[in-house]
Protein backbone atom coordinates (compact mmCIF):
# COMPACT_ATOMS: atom_id res chain seq x y z
CA UNK A 1 0.00 0.00 0.00
CA UNK A 2 1.09 3.10 -0.86
CA UNK A 3 2.31 6.70 1.63
CA UNK A 4 -1.40 8.55 -0.07
CA UNK A 5 -3.39 4.88 -0.10
CA UNK A 6 -2.44 4.17 3.34
CA UNK A 7 -2.89 7.63 4.84
CA UNK A 8 -6.83 7.73 2.90
CA UNK A 9 -6.99 4.09 4.90
CA UNK A 10 -5.86 5.38 7.67
CA UNK A 11 -8.43 8.37 7.71
CA UNK A 12 -11.30 6.72 6.69
CA UNK A 13 -11.04 3.77 9.57
CA UNK A 14 -10.71 6.62 12.03
CA UNK A 15 -13.90 8.38 10.80
CA UNK A 16 -15.78 6.17 12.02
CA UNK A 17 -14.17 6.07 15.39
CA UNK A 18 -17.64 8.19 16.92
CA UNK A 19 -15.90 11.41 19.35
CA UNK A 20 -17.05 14.35 21.06
CA UNK A 21 -17.05 17.49 19.55
CA UNK A 22 -14.89 20.78 21.28
CA UNK A 23 -14.08 24.07 20.91
CA UNK A 24 -10.70 24.96 22.48
CA UNK A 25 -10.04 28.79 22.91
CA UNK A 26 -7.37 30.57 24.66
CA UNK A 27 -6.88 34.04 25.53
CA UNK A 28 -4.20 36.20 26.10
CA UNK A 29 -1.08 38.04 24.98
CA UNK A 30 -0.90 35.76 21.92
CA UNK A 31 -4.72 36.91 20.93
CA UNK A 32 -7.91 35.09 21.45
CA UNK A 33 -8.56 31.82 19.67
CA UNK A 34 -10.86 28.81 19.53
CA UNK A 35 -11.54 26.10 17.24
CA UNK A 36 -13.42 22.90 17.01
CA UNK A 37 -11.70 19.42 17.95
CA UNK A 38 -12.43 15.96 18.20
CA UNK A 39 -8.80 14.87 19.02
CA UNK A 40 -9.13 14.96 22.84
CA UNK A 41 -8.67 12.39 25.28
CA UNK A 42 -8.49 11.96 29.55
CA UNK A 43 -5.08 10.73 30.22
CA UNK A 44 -5.06 10.57 34.28
CA UNK A 45 -7.57 11.86 36.69
CA UNK A 46 -4.18 12.82 39.24
CA UNK A 47 -3.66 15.45 38.79
CA UNK A 48 -7.41 16.00 36.31
CA UNK A 49 -4.61 15.69 32.69
CA UNK A 50 -6.43 15.90 29.00
CA UNK A 51 -4.21 15.44 25.80
CA UNK A 52 -5.13 17.48 23.30
CA UNK A 53 -3.94 17.49 19.30
CA UNK A 54 -3.52 20.34 17.59
CA UNK A 55 -2.43 20.61 13.63
CA UNK A 56 1.07 22.90 14.08
CA UNK A 57 -0.41 24.63 10.78
CA UNK A 58 -3.37 26.05 12.67
CA UNK A 59 -4.32 29.12 12.98
CA UNK A 60 -4.61 28.63 16.77
CA UNK A 61 -1.32 26.53 17.44
CA UNK A 62 1.41 29.45 17.94
CA UNK A 63 -1.51 31.16 19.86
CA UNK A 64 -1.91 27.77 21.93
CA UNK A 65 1.75 27.46 22.91
CA UNK A 66 2.32 30.97 23.99
CA UNK A 67 -0.60 31.42 26.16
CA UNK A 68 -0.30 28.42 27.54
CA UNK A 69 -3.43 28.34 28.77
CA UNK A 70 -6.91 26.96 27.29
CA UNK A 71 -10.58 25.42 27.92
CA UNK A 72 -11.83 22.84 26.13
CA UNK A 73 -15.72 23.47 25.76
CA UNK A 74 -17.42 20.39 25.19
CA UNK A 75 -20.27 20.84 23.08
CA UNK A 76 -23.92 19.83 23.12
CA UNK A 77 -26.29 18.20 20.36
CA UNK A 78 -27.73 21.87 19.75
CA UNK A 79 -24.76 23.75 18.91
CA UNK A 80 -23.78 22.28 15.57
CA UNK A 81 -23.73 25.34 14.18
CA UNK A 82 -21.17 27.00 16.51
CA UNK A 83 -18.83 23.71 15.71
CA UNK A 84 -19.36 24.57 12.43
CA UNK A 85 -18.19 28.14 12.64
CA UNK A 86 -15.00 27.12 14.48
CA UNK A 87 -14.14 24.42 12.18
CA UNK A 88 -14.12 27.61 9.18
CA UNK A 89 -16.93 25.15 7.63
CA UNK A 90 -18.91 28.58 7.34
CA UNK A 91 -17.93 32.22 5.93
CA UNK A 92 -18.06 33.90 9.38
CA UNK A 93 -14.59 35.18 9.73
CA UNK A 94 -12.32 33.94 12.40
CA UNK A 95 -12.70 37.24 14.23
CA UNK A 96 -16.41 36.73 14.77
CA UNK A 97 -16.19 33.09 15.81
CA UNK A 98 -17.20 34.80 19.18
CA UNK A 99 -20.05 36.66 19.06
CA UNK A 100 -23.87 35.46 18.65
CA UNK A 101 -22.94 32.97 21.81
CA UNK A 102 -22.83 33.13 25.36
CA UNK A 103 -18.84 33.60 26.36
CA UNK A 104 -17.42 34.49 29.45
CA UNK A 105 -14.04 34.71 30.19
CA UNK A 106 -13.46 31.87 33.22
CA UNK A 107 -10.89 31.74 35.68
CA UNK A 108 -7.69 31.47 33.74
CA UNK A 109 -8.97 34.67 31.59
CA UNK A 110 -9.55 32.06 28.57
CA UNK A 111 -13.13 32.18 26.79
CA UNK A 112 -15.60 29.75 28.47
CA UNK A 113 -18.63 28.60 26.44
CA UNK A 114 -21.90 28.96 28.87
CA UNK A 115 -24.34 26.26 26.85
CA UNK A 116 -21.33 23.65 26.50
CA UNK A 117 -22.37 20.63 28.49
CA UNK A 118 -18.87 20.56 29.85
CA UNK A 119 -16.12 23.07 30.57
CA UNK A 120 -12.24 22.16 31.57
CA UNK A 121 -9.90 25.06 31.71
CA UNK A 122 -6.17 24.17 32.55
CA UNK A 123 -2.67 25.00 31.50
CA UNK A 124 -0.47 23.45 28.84
CA UNK A 125 2.20 21.02 31.29
CA UNK A 126 4.11 19.45 28.30
CA UNK A 127 4.28 19.43 24.62
CA UNK A 128 5.15 16.29 21.97
CA UNK A 129 5.79 16.72 18.52
CA UNK A 130 4.29 13.83 17.00
CA UNK A 131 3.89 14.20 13.02
CA UNK A 132 1.91 16.97 11.67
CA UNK A 133 0.65 18.02 14.96
CA UNK A 134 1.68 19.06 18.07
CA UNK A 135 0.20 16.83 21.29
CA UNK A 136 -0.61 18.87 24.54
CA UNK A 137 -0.79 17.84 28.16
CA UNK A 138 -2.72 20.03 29.81
CA UNK A 139 -3.18 20.15 33.56
CA UNK A 140 -6.95 21.14 34.48
CA UNK A 141 -7.79 23.37 37.05
CA UNK A 142 -11.16 24.26 36.86
CA UNK A 143 -14.21 21.89 35.65
CA UNK A 144 -17.97 23.04 35.10
CA UNK A 145 -20.19 20.68 34.10
CA UNK A 146 -23.99 20.55 33.48
CA UNK A 147 -26.49 18.17 34.12
CA UNK A 148 -28.85 18.03 31.53
CA UNK A 149 -28.46 18.32 27.41
CA UNK A 150 -27.32 15.82 24.85
CA UNK A 151 -23.83 15.83 23.08
CA UNK A 152 -22.81 16.51 19.57
CA UNK A 153 -20.08 13.60 18.54
CA UNK A 154 -18.63 13.23 15.01
CA UNK A 155 -18.66 10.09 13.56
CA UNK A 156 -18.68 9.05 9.43
CA UNK A 157 -17.33 12.10 8.77
CA UNK A 158 -21.36 13.83 10.27
CA UNK A 159 -22.38 15.18 13.42
CA UNK A 160 -24.44 13.69 15.37
CA UNK A 161 -26.47 14.16 18.75
CA UNK A 162 -26.05 11.34 21.60
CA UNK A 163 -28.84 11.96 24.25
CA UNK A 164 -28.17 10.49 27.40
CA UNK A 165 -31.59 8.35 27.03
CA UNK A 166 -29.26 6.01 24.98
CA UNK A 167 -27.00 5.28 27.78
CA UNK A 168 -29.34 5.04 30.60
CA UNK A 169 -31.40 2.36 27.66
CA UNK A 170 -27.95 0.72 27.44
CA UNK A 171 -27.26 0.51 31.21
CA UNK A 172 -30.77 -0.94 31.61
CA UNK A 173 -30.98 -3.42 29.19
CA UNK A 174 -27.04 -4.86 30.30
CA UNK A 175 -28.69 -5.60 33.65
Amino acid sequence: MGCDQSKQHFRQALSLLSAAVNIITTDGPHGRFGLTASAVCSVTDTPPTLLVCINRSSSIHEALLSNRALCVNILTGDLEGVARQFAGMTDLPPAERFTGQDWRTGSSGVPVLNDALASLEGTIVDIKEVGSHSVLFVEINQIEVREDGESLVYFGRNFHRLGRTAAVNAQTSAS
